[in-house]
C-alpha cells in the first residue's frame, strides 16, 4: 500500500507524524513545566520561611542555654543510676541534706513503650535553698517532671523547711 503512495503523500504523512509527536511532546512538556513551576513556588515559600526562622549565632546560643536538654531513656537500672546521681549532685550543689531516694512507682506510658519511673525523697533545708534547687532542676537531662512537691514550714524555726519531693524520669 505504501508503494502506491506518491512522494507528496509520503511527505504529508511524515509531516503529520512529526506534528502528532510535537503535540504529544508539547502536552507532556507543559504538564511537566507546570509541576516544576509549582515545585519552585513551594520551594521559594519554604526558603522564605527558613530565612524568617534563621537567627544569628549569638541569639541561637542564648536560646540554647534557656532550653532544657533531655537525654533519651536507656535501660532501667542505668537510667535510674544516672538520674539519682545527677539529682544527688543537684541536692549537694544547693546545700540540701536529703534522705536516700526511693522508687515510688513505675508505670508504662502508651507512647513508644517507655515506662515512667517515679522517685520520692525527703529533705530539710532553708526556703532559699529549696527555691535554688527547684530553679536548677531544669539542668537535669534525665528529669521528666516534678510529680509532687510539699513544703512544710516549722513554726519554731520559720527559716527551716521540710520538703517532700516526687520526681519522674523515663526508662526503657
Amino acid at each position: 500500500m505504501i508503494n502506491k503512495l506518491s512522494q507528496k503523500d509520503i511527505r504529508t504523512l511524515k509531516l503529520g507524524a512529526v506534528c502528532v509527536a510535537g503535540i504529544i511532546i508539547f502536552l507532556v512538556g507543559s504538564e511537566v513545566l507546570g509541576r516544576l513551576k509549582k515545585a519552585q513556588a513551594s520551594t521559594a515559600i519554604l526558603n522564605n520561611k527558613l530565612e524568617l526562622i534563621d537567627v544569628d549565632k549569638a541569639k541561637q546560643s542564648g536560646l540554647m542555654s534557656i532550653v532544657p536538654k533531655f537525654e533519651m531513656p536507656i535501660e532501667e537500672e542505668d537510667q535510674k543510676f544516672l538520674f539519682v546521681d545527677k539529682l544527688t549532685e543537684q541536692f549537694k550543689k544547693a546545700g540540701i541534706k536529703n534522705q536516700p531516694l526511693q522508687v515510688a512507682s513505675k508505670t508504662t506510658s502508651k507512647k513508644d513503650g517507655y515506662q515512667l519511673l517515679r522517685l520520692k525523697c525527703s529533705a530539710t533545708c532553708r526556703l532559699t535553698q529549696a527555691f535554688d534547687f527547684l530553679a536548677n532542676l531544669k539542668d537535669n537531662p534525665y528529669l521528666v517532671g516534678i510529680e509532687e512537691l510539699r513544703l512544710r514550714i516549722d513554726k519554731k524555726k520559720p527559716q527551716e523547711v521540710a520538703m517532700d519531693l516526687t520526681v519522674s524520669t523515663f526508662v526503657k
